[in-house]
């Protein structure tokens, strides 16, 4: 079950994983589009499945360690619900705009912001792209327009038609737009500059600390699920990143696959969960914004 529509980055990810699993697992894996609500609408589902290790959840950060600080009446506990079976990928944000944008660099976009203001797409309130977008005003008490949309594709479509003026996306669902030539990559938000886009300059880099979005991908059952089925399908994605197809999907995307154990990704979400959650806090997030 995954938690976003057709053709963006998480439905990339689940599909080059699916056919791998596949083999690993010697059954067929069929994906499940059930987009809406920043991942609830599918982590429900998933989570009144049967616990036998069939049903899966593909999640973003965002349903897991964010939306208990979102929304307060929640209809699902992510701690209690889920169990962490597999850290799949993770990839860093970056800032786009249109290819018919009259602005060309990260400090030009900025000098706007501050002056007459900037409408800026995510892919839903409580999102990375969202959490990217308070991180920038943060920074540079910019002038900035929230505009949700369902995903990434239609915030892609929109920037590049120029309805809106930038987007915080992840890197792997606008690289084939960026290199193509229909998306301007203006900043990384991360530490460090991106392999696939090596010119493209960190926040950072232009004097705006602390806009840091990475956005992992990963595997989760239903509480109850058995160890051993936890275990077994751990394994299979563990011999699936060693597989061409998937070294080619990260050479082509820029995403990095996360090795590691049920445990290991356990402690990840408690850590992103507590980070993420005092940022909604602090700055009063909320659903009907």
């Amino acid at each position: 079950m995954l938690a976003f529509p057709p053709g963006g980055p998480a439905d990339s990810l689940a599909r080059v994983t699916a056919r791998q699993l596949e083999k690993e697992l010697g059954q067929p894996v069929i994906i499940e589009n059930k987009p809406g609500g920043n991942g609830a609408i599918a982590a429900n589902l998933v989570a009144r499945s049967k616990p036998d290790g069939n049903t899966l959840f593909l999640s973003s950060i965002g349903a897991i360690a964010i939306n208990p600080s979102l929304y307060p009446k929640l209809v699902y506990n992510p701690e209690k619900d889920f169990v962490p079976v597999a850290m799949l990928a993770s990839s860093p944000e970056v800032l786009v705009v249109g290819h018919g944008h009259a602005i060309n660099t990260a400090s030009e976009y900025i000098r706007q912001a501050k002056s007459s203001g900037v409408k800026m797409a995510s892919t839903g309130v409580g999102g990375m792209s969202h959490m990217g977008i308070v991180q920038f005003k943060l920074a540079t008490s910019a002038k900035v327009l929230h505009v949700p949309y369902k995903g990434a594709p239609p915030a892609t479509t929109d920037t590049i038609g120029g309805q809106v003026d930038g987007f915080i996306g992840d890197i792997s669902g606008l690289l084939a737009n960026i290199k193509a030539g229909k998306l301007k990559a203006l900043a990384i938000a991360a530490p460090k500059r991106s392999r696939v886009l090596p010119d493209v300059p960190t926040f950072d880099e232009i004097g705006v600390p602390n806009v840091y979005v990475n956005n992992w991908y990963g595997l989760f059952a239903p509480t109850g699920t058995p160890a051993e089925k936890i275990n077994a399908i751990n394994a299979a994605v563990q011999r699936a990143f060693t597989s061409s197809e998937m070294r080619a999907y990260a050479e082509s995307t820029g995403v990095e696959f996360i090795a590691g154990t049920p445990q290991q990704f356990a402690e990840t979400v408690k850590r992103d969960t507590a980070h993420w959650s005092a940022l909604i806090r602090s700055e009063g997030i909320k659903v009907d914004e």
